[in-house]
This record gives C-alpha cells, sequence and structure tokens, in this order.
C-alpha cells in the first residue's frame, strides 16, 4: 500500500503543480451587413414567407439539420465499440486467464456491459453531458428525460441525441469492464458489481464531465479525442488499487500462471482493434475528414506498437511471441486514442512506436518495481499507454509535425503541460475513488474469494459450470 500512495502521490504532485500557460483565444464574431435590394424590399414586403433568411438564421437552421450519413457512421461506430466489449474484451481477457477462471471472467465483462448501459441511460448521461459544472453536470436529462426521437443532440448537431446517448454509453460500459483485468482470478462477483457501480458514478461519470461535458479540464484546453484520461489511466489507475487491496493470487511468483488460450487471446485482441475504429474515428462526431484522420492513424499506431513490441521482445527475451503481438496491437489503440484526430499519419508512428517499447517495459521492469499482481496487465497497458498518449498527444499535434495545430495563443510546451495536468487530475481522482468503492464493497459482501475457492477455480466456485468438458 505505501508502494501505491507514493506512486499516486508523486505523479499526482508533478502533474498539478504545473502552472498552465495556455489561453483560449477570445472568440470574436464579425460583424455582418445586409444590403437590401428594391427587388428584396418588395418580396418581403409582398411576401414575407418568400424572403430570404438572414444570416443568423442560415447557420442555426444549418446547424440543427440532420445528417444521415452522420447519423448513420454514429450508429456504426456505436455496433463497433460495442464488438469491442462484447466479445472483443470478453475473448481477450478470458483467454489469458486459466481455464477454471475462463467463464467467470466472461461474465464480469458481460454483466458490467450490461449495468454500466443502464445506469448510464438512468443518470450517467444527464450528470456527464448537461449543466455546465466544473466538476459534473446536472440531473436535467436524468431517465433522459425530455430527449425525443426527432431531437438532435447539442452535443453533434446532425445526429439524433438518442445516437449520441447510445454511443456515449458504451465509453462508459467499456471504461469499468478494463478494470476486470487487474483483479481477475480472485475477487467475488458480489463485489465487482459493487465496485462498479460506485466507481463509475464517481470516477467515470465526473471525469466524462470534466474533459467532454463542459468541465474544467476541457476549458482548459485539454486534447482528449477519444479518451486517453477519460478511458484508459481512469481505468488503468483503477486497476492497480484494485491489485494491490485484493493481493497477489495464491501462489504468484511461484507458480505457472500462463493464459489457457492464447488463441482466443489472439481473436479478442482482433476484435479489439476492428471495433477501435469506432471507439476512434466515431470519436470525430461525423461521417468526415477528421474521422478519417483518426482511422488512418489507429491502423499505423497500432501497427508501430504491434512491431516495436515483438522486436523489444527479440531483443531482450530472445524471441517473439504472439502474446506479445496481441498486447503491443492494444498498446498502439491506447496510445493513439486522445491523439487520433489531432496528430498526423507519421506522429502516429512514432507515438505507435513509443508506447510498444514503453508499454512492454511496463508489464516486466514497472510491475516488478510496483510489486502489484495486476492480472492481465491492465495498469500496465492502460495505464501506462494511456499516460504516454495523453502527454505526446500535445506534442505531435503541432502543424509542424503534421499535425492539426494548436488553438491560437498555445504553445506546445504549454499544451503538454495542460496535458500533464489532466493526467495529473485523472490519476488522483480515480485512485480515490477506486480505493473508497474497493473499501466499501470488501465491508459490505467482502472482496476475495475464501482460499479453497480460488484453487478450484471461480467457474465452479461462484457460477456452478466449467468453460470445457474433456
Amino acid at each position: 500500500m505505501k508502494r501505491l500512495f507514493a506512486l499516486l502521490a508523486l505523479l499526482g504532485a508533478v502533474s498539478l503543480s504545473a502552472p498552465v500557460w495556455a489561453q483560449e483565444a477570445a472568440a470574436t464574431e464579425p460583424a455582418v451587413t445586409e444590403t437590401t435590394t428594391i427587388v428584396d424590399m418588395v418580396i418581403e414586403e409582398a411576401a414575407p414567407e418568400l424572403a430570404a433568411p438572414t444570416v443568423e438564421e442560415s447557420v442555426v437552421e444549418a446547424a440543427a439539420t440532420l445528417d444521415t450519413g452522420d447519423t448513420a457512421w454514429m450508429l456504426t461506430s456505436t455496433m463497433l465499440v460495442i464488438l469491442m466489449i462484447i466479445p472483443g474484451l470478453a475473448l481477450f481477457y478470458g483467454g489469458l486467464a486459466r481455464s477454471k477462471n475462463m467463464l467467470s471472467v466472461l461474465l464480469h465483462v458481460f454483466v458490467i456491459f450490461c449495468l454500466m448501459t443502464l445506469l448510464w441511460c438512468v443518470y450517467g448521461y444527464s450528470l456527464a453531458f448537461s449543466g455546465e459544472g466544473l466538476f459534473i453536470g446536472n440531473l436535467d436529462k436524468i431517465f433522459l428525460k425530455g430527449i425525443t426521437m426527432d431531437g438532435l443532440s447539442p452535443n453533434l448537431a446532425t445526429i439524433p441525441e438518442y445516437v449520441f446517448v447510445a454511443f456515449q454509453s458504451t465509453f462508459a460500459a467499456i471504461t469499468t469492464a478494463l478494470i476486470v483485468g487487474s483483479f481477475a482470478e480472485r475477487i467475488k462477483f458480489s463485489a465487482v458489481v459493487i465496485f462498479a457501480i460506485i466507481w463509475y458514478t464517481f470516477s467515470y461519470v465526473p471525469m466524462a464531465h470534466i474533459v467532454w461535458g463542459g468541465g474544467f479540464l476541457g476549458a482548459d484546453g485539454a486534447l482528449d479525442f477519444a479518451g486517453g484520461t477519460v478511458v484508459h489511466i481512469n481505468a488503468g489507475i483503477a486497476g492497480l488499487v484494485g491489485a494491490y487491496l485484493l493481493g497477489k493470487r495464491i501462489g504468484f511468483g511461484r507458480e505457472a500462471m500462463t493464459p489457457h488460450s492464447l488463441t482466443l487471446t489472439m481473436v479478442g485482441a482482433a476484435l479489439l482493434w476492428v471495433g477501435w475504429f469506432g471507439f476512434n474515428a466515431g470519436s470525430a462526431g461525423a461521417a468526415n475528414g477528421q474521422a478519417g484522420l483518426a482511422f488512418v492513424n489507429t491502423i499505423l499506431a497500432t501497427a508501430a506498437a504491434t512491431l516495436a513490441w515483438l522486436t523489444g521482445e527479440a531483443i531482450f527475451k530472445g524471441k517473439p511471441s504472439s502474446l506479445g503481438a496481441a498486447s503491443g496491437a492494444v498498446a498502439g489503440l491506447v496510445a493513439v486514442t486522445p491523439a487520433a484526430g489531432f496528430v498526423g499519419p507519421m506522429g502516429s508512428i512514432v507515438l505507435g512506436v513509443i508506447a510498444g517499447f514503453v508499454c512492454l517495459w511496463g508489464v516486466n521492469g514497472l510491475k516488478k518495481i510496483l510489486g502489484a499482481d495486476d492480472a492481465f496487465d491492465v495498469f500496465g497497458v492502460h495505464g501506462v499507454g494511456g499516460i504516454i498518449g495523453a502527454i505526446l498527444t500535445g506534442v505531435f499535434a503541432a502543424d509542424g509535425l503534421g499535425g492539426q495545430g494548436y488553438a491560437e495563443g498555445v504553445t506546445m510546451v504549454s499544451q503538454v503541460i495542460v496535458q500533464i495536468k489532466s493526467v495529473g487530475v485523472t490519476i488522483i481522482w480515480s485512485g480515490i475513488v477506486a480505493f473508497i468503492a474497493y473499501k466499501i464493497a470488501d465491508l459490505s459482501v467482502g472482496l476475495r474469494v475464501p482460499e479453497e475457492e480460488e484453487r478450484e477455480g471461480l467457474d465452479i466456485t461462484a457460477h456452478g459450470e466449467t468453460a470445457y468438458h474433456l
């Protein structure tokens, strides 16, 4: 526990102590002058309904018009993110587990998906995307109140609000489900449910508002295209806290705990990659050029990270592995997530290479330093990869490096400082909430299964079934 608090305190102190130099450019609107001809005056006086709308009316009308192409893309993106979770993430984690715990991992992911999407529509969406609070929104849209079939999203004005609700619900679900990999093979099912509800409510929802829903990090100009802070660092820190609080699996460090099916893990990784196009390119909010940029960056960063990870394995371990390829791919996907719509293709390649090598160290050297039994390396891949991606987004977004550039008056240094601040806030916020959530679950039902149940496997002892019958 001392290592945990020392790590959180160090990362948070470094991040929050940095001064924010970025200044928001003042928005000024040019004056609009209209020249009214005699013909216009006659038309307006004789038939007002035929008169041309003012410039302001035209802009409002255009901004509030449904675009079927954007809507179709966002519906497709939503389905792709669901593919990431079930079956993608479930199979990726399930293959990494020992066979006696395969079904428990699948069930954890499946139930969290169901639970989080329901809670998102009950209160999560309203707290994240309505209201103007610095830390949290309000309950104006609780139970999706006021949203209609014909209503357009105030956040993405060319798609129905219901589509935006559905898309964002998948982000809430996968973020919470990612944490499962850290405490797998030893946690009570009831504890998973209790923890998930508390952490989602007090960590994911506020962070979504703080970064994307009008909160203070978004106002500061923090760049997070699809969830480097909100999703990956948030989940990675919660996973690390859980690994410490639950303790190591029985036999960890003494017995082989090899994945029972790397075939399923590779299938899961492939589904994650495919689904991630909805995650990243869908975050453009429209079928446009930025979606295309995010799409190609998702290909390139992932490929680069995979090759970097395999190269590192070949150098330091003597052999590249299929597990390394799958892990490297996920590391690249994680790192490019906050950067996908802001950096150029060549920048995404460099980002992927860095993520591949650093995350390889994260699941080996750093894991040994931390001393936590993070079963499926949630922190080593998602936490470390998210931190790398979030900070380097501030670097590779520079137009001189092929990125889309910064807001007026913002420099690379000031943007990087804002990015570091966003990382620090996420680490501290998620760490504190996760600690409290685990403790509440522990006090109410207990966190860990008894030793004899852990040895027999959670599939049989917790769910009365087995994944395989030989």
